[in-house]
């Protein structure tokens, strides 16, 4: 079996596992758009909130390795901050700006939603001044 062959069978043996990584991200993504929709509390949705799922830039290969980082861009209004997701050890980590990185073990809805306003808290934060001159959301 030439290189060329065995890569194939590799990507074809580890499609199904690549596949449903990549469902599970979106999902939390997905999850965290309408958290993010609910953070002001019961009955106050966030109407100017938008996710628009794009490839890692980091990714250098494709179709991409299991545990490969999943991103969206969320529109908050007048800002719009990339969210980066990726399954390691049984649970969703990310990141979404400088130092800002989060680990869900248990996927529930009040475990997205206290993310979703850690989110809101961290960006209010960075553009109100509380953050290190010099630094940004990437």
């Amino acid at each position: 079996m030439s290189s060329f062959d065995e890569l194939q069978a590799v990507i074809r043996r580890g499609a199904e596992a690549r596949q449903a990584d990549q469902r599970a991200c979106e999902g939390f993504l997905n999850l965290l758009y309408h958290a993010l929709r609910a953070a002001n509390g019961p009955g106050l949705p966030l109407n100017n909130v938008s996710m628009d799922p794009v490839s890692d830039p980091q990714e250098a290969l494709r179709p991409a390795p299991l545990g490969s980082w999943h991103a969206a861009w969320f529109r908050l209004g007048l800002c719009e901050v990339r969210v980066r997701v990726r399954r390691a050890d049984g649970a969703f980590r990310g990141e979404y700006g400088p130092g800002e990185g989060f680990r869900v073990d248990e996927l529930s809805e009040d475990a997205v939603l206290s993310l979703a306003r850690q989110l809101l808290r961290d960006v209010i934060s960075f553009y109100g001044g509380g953050h290190d001159e010099g630094t940004h959301l990437n």
